[in-house]
C-alpha cells in the first residue's frame, strides 16, 4: 500500500484558544494515539487533501521536524455546515505490526447476467482486511464477469494470503439482480431452461388447480 507523507509541528498547547488559533492560521490540529505517549502536533490543512479527497486509501508518515511516525487514519472530524476540517486521530503502528483497514473494492469485466439485462448491484464498497502495511493492496479486485442473473459474489472470492477478511464468508460483494423488463431473447441456455423449469411447474400447478374445480363442481351438481 502506497504512504503519503505529512509534515507538521507539535503542539505545545492544546486548549481552546490554541485549536481556535490553529484553524485560523489553516492548519488543522491532529493527534497521534498507539505509541509510548500521544502525540499533538498540526499541519497545514492542504497537506490531507490527497489522504481525505480520494477514494484511495494510504498509510501515512507523520514528519514532525525529521522524527517520523508510520500512522494510519483513525478518525476525522468535519464542521457539520463548511464541511472544514477539525481535528484528525492517528494510530501508530510499527514495522511487523499488523493493521486493520477498509479497503475500496474495484469491480472488474461485465457479468454474464448483465449482458443477458440484468442488473449488478453492489451491496460492498469496502472491505475490513487485516494485515501487514506493506502487503495491503491500494484497492480489491472482484471479478464479476462470470455472474449470471440471480448468483452473487461472495468475499471468499476475493481471498487472499497478503490479508485476512474480517468479514464473514457469507458476506456478498455484489449480485446481479434480474430486470423486470428483461426477456428471454439471448439468454444463456442454462438460465433460459431455469426459466423454462420454472413455468412449466407453475402451469402444471394451475391446471391441476382447475381439474380440483372441476372434479368440486361435478360433486355439487350430483
Amino acid at each position: 500500500m502506497k504512504s503519503i507523507t505529512i509534515k507538521g509541528s507539535k503542539r505545545e498547547s492544546v486548549g481552546k484558544k490554541a485549536t481556535k488559533a490553529l484553524r485560523n492560521a489553516g492548519e488543522v490540529p491532529c493527534v497521534i494515539y498507539g505509541g509510548d505517549n500521544i502525540v499533538h502536533f498540526a499541519a497545514p490543512v492542504v497537506s490531507f487533501n490527497k489522504l481525505i479527497y480520494t477514494p484511495d486509501v494510504h498509510t501515512v508518515i507523520v514528519d514532525l521536524e525529521g522524527n517520523k511516525t508510520n500512522a494510519v487514519l483513525q478518525d476525522i472530524q468535519f464542521h457539520p455546515v463548511t464541511d472544514e476540517i477539525l481535528h484528525i486521530d492517528f494510530y501508530e503502528f510499527h514495522e511487523g505490526q499488523e493493521i486493520t483497514m477498509e479497503i475500496p473494492v474495484h469491480s472488474e469485466g461485465i457479468p454474464k447476467g448483465v449482458k443477458n439485462g440484468g442488473v449488478l448491484r453492489f451491496n460492498l464498497r469496502r472491505m475490513t482486511v487485516k494485515g501487514l502495511a506493506k502487503n495491503l493492496p491500494d484497492y480489491i479486485v472482484a471479478d464479476v464477469t462470470p455472474l449470471k442473473i440471480g448468483q452473487k459474489l461472495y468475499v471468499t472470492a476475493v481471498a487472499s494470503e497478503d490479508y485476512r477478511i474480517m468479514h464473514p464468508d457469507n458476506t456478498v460483494i455484489c449480485q446481479v439482480r434480474t430486470s423486470r423488463n428483461v426477456s428471454l431473447i439471448g439468454v444463456d441456455e442454462d438460465e433460459e431452461e431455469d426459466e423454462t423449469v420454472e413455468g412449466e411447474e407453475g402451469a402444471e400447478g394451475e391446471a391441476s388447480s382447475a381439474e380440483g374445480s372441476e372434479d368440486s363442481s361435478d360433486e355439487s351438481k350430483e
